[in-house]
């Protein structure tokens, strides 16, 4: 046991053992293709049983050196070349490695698309691959062991050090064969590798030595340069995670309908225009909005709400019924905060001079509130349970602020359906100006534009009122213009303090 003592011993065995685990990359890399194409309960037994019998072949090689010594020695004689049995096996172990990077290459490179159906998977033989695997770990053995017997004399240090390397390729199979199939560029990147080693085998063969440094080193090179690759598309999938996703999901859905927005379409414009009309990419549009929206977004605010008042006379509730086209109308007394009923209104044109029916008919439909805050997609059950009726849309404090349809919800999803007294809230001049309220809902405008961010995530305003005034902090007056996300705003007509009139252009990027 002496010779444990020996320093030298022990430098010997390290540095063989950073030798075998680099000689053995290359065929843990080859493994890990191989592997891949086996079903994947019978991945990590190939890879056991690949790696395992490099392990016994090379033990099997350290105890036939006699046998080794022999291989160096001239064997044939071809067109004035003289080939010995070593150079012959890494001849052909590096023909049959160019061979396999080479179609492997071209698989991978031809992008021919596989639709993978798990009943109809074809899975290569095992039998087969590891036969592929046995054939390459004896050209990767014999350039192994001889290295060792090169490096070591005394046996057993070689045996240690191949075990011990073999031990460390085997842990790390599994991560380094599932890294390499989850980025196809490494993939590439390693089939380059494997095809540099056939290069290099088959030169050796010829008898022109390539030092391996020379190999490792510019393979080192691409996968530090891989690395960065990684790291910023990581980096890339970080910072769009922080992206709200209604407008991930968004923008890639307009990207594919052919919005005019798209960067990085998945189809041509024009072919995609052709596939999806205008007002379809608005609705879809339109719906991907409404998880995103509260229902203070698309409601008939307190201000424009036609109502009726109990403590009205007779005469004075037919007049206002009639001096407006609505079919629905909260019953109130005194104040629209005190809401009675919602009574369409024929049924209240026909009672309203009999108390007793007048009195009969509040009582038949109860008003139903939902929040401000509350998300359209959330209103939508509680407009389907009030039967087409309308909802009241409170604050915190309950005093009704606006008033929403099932309407409502239809135009936040194809655009307005104004009525007989209303005007458009936004009338397009030319392909890249606007006429807008100030009280134009701000989803709609993103619609109409093609646009995903002029609403932000904690955004205070749901009008475009509330937009610029958000943006100039107050200050407006008839010619205040602002610029924001490639759009001109110009306030050009006042209500009082109330913004009543911009013109809206779009900038041509």
């Amino acid at each position: 046991m002496e010779f444990l003592l020996d320093p030298g011993i022990w430098v010997g065995l390290i540095t063989l053992i950073i030798l075998e685990i680099v000689l053995g990359i290359d065929n843990l890399v080859f493994i890990a293709i191989l592997a891949d194409k086996l079903p994947p309960e019978q991945r990590d037994k190939a890879r056991v049983v690949g790696l395992s019998l490099a392990l016994i072949m090379r033990l099997g090689l350290l105890f036939a050196i006699s046998w080794l010594v022999t291989l160096t020695r001239p064997l044939i004689e071809i067109f004035g070349l003289i080939f010995s049995g070593r150079d012959l096996i890494l001849l052909f172990g590096g023909l049959f490695l160019l061979y396999k990077a080479v179609t492997e290459l071209h698989e991978k490179i031809e992008g021919k698309p596989e639709i993978k159906v798990a009943s109809n998977i074809v899975y290569a033989s095992f039998a087969a691959v590891v036969a592929q695997i046995v054939v390459l770990d004896a050209v990767f053995s014999l350039d192994s062991v001889i290295t060792a017997i090169g490096m070591v004399d005394n046996i057993y240090v070689m045996m240690v050090a191949m075990v011990v390397a073999m031990v460390v390729m085997l842990l790390a199979s599994k991560s380094l064969t599932a890294f390499v199939n989850r980025h196809p560029t490494v993939v590439i990147l390693c089939l380059s590798f494997l095809l540099m080693i056939g290069i290099s085998l088959i030169a050796e063969g010829f008898g022109f030595h390539i030092p391996k440094g020379y190999i490792y080193s510019g393979i080192g090179v691409a996968i530090l340069i891989e690395a960065f690759n990684q790291f910023t598309k990581r980096n890339v999938a970080k910072h769009e995670s922080k992206t709200p996703l209604r407008h991930r999901t968004a923008d890639s859905i307009l990207r594919l309908m052919g919005s005019k927005i798209q960067t990085e379409g998945v189809m041509e414009h024009s072919e995609a225009k052709e596939t999806f009309a205008d007002e379809e990419r608005y609705m879809i549009g339109g719906v991907l909005t409404l998880a995103e929206r509260s229902v203070a977004s698309i409601m008939t605010p307190r201000n424009q709400i036609s109502w009726v008042d109990l403590d009205d006379t007779p005469e004075q509730i037919r007049e206002k019924i009639l001096s407006v086209p609505h079919s629905l109308f909260p019953v109130c007394r005194g104040s629209l905060d005190k809401v009675i009923s919602i009574v369409r209104a024929k049924e209240l044109l026909d009672v309203v001079d009999e108390p007793e029916e007048l009195k009969a008919l509040m009582k038949q439909q109860r008003p139903i509130y939902i929040f401000e805050k509350m998300k359209v997609i959330d209103a939508i059950n509680t407009l389907r349970s009030s039967k087409g009726s309308l909802v009241l849309v409170s604050d915190e404090f309950g005093n009704v602020q606006g008033l929403i349809s099932p309407l409502d919800v239809f135009e936040a999803i194809a655009g307005e359906f104004p009525d007989a007294d209303e005007q458009l809230d936004l009338v397009k001049i030319d392909d890249n100006t606007w006429k807008a309220s100030g009280m134009l809902d701000v989803y709609q405008l993103e619609l109409e534009l093609e646009m995903l961010d002029l609403v932000e995530d904690d955004a205070g305003y749901i009008s475009l009122a509330g937009l610029i005034l958000d943006k100039t902090q107050g200050e407006v007056q008839v010619g205040t213009q602002l610029d924001y996300q490639n759009v001109h705003f110009e306030v050009t007509e006042l209500d009082g303090n109330r913004i009543k009139t911009v013109l809206i252009k779009r900038y041509l990027i």
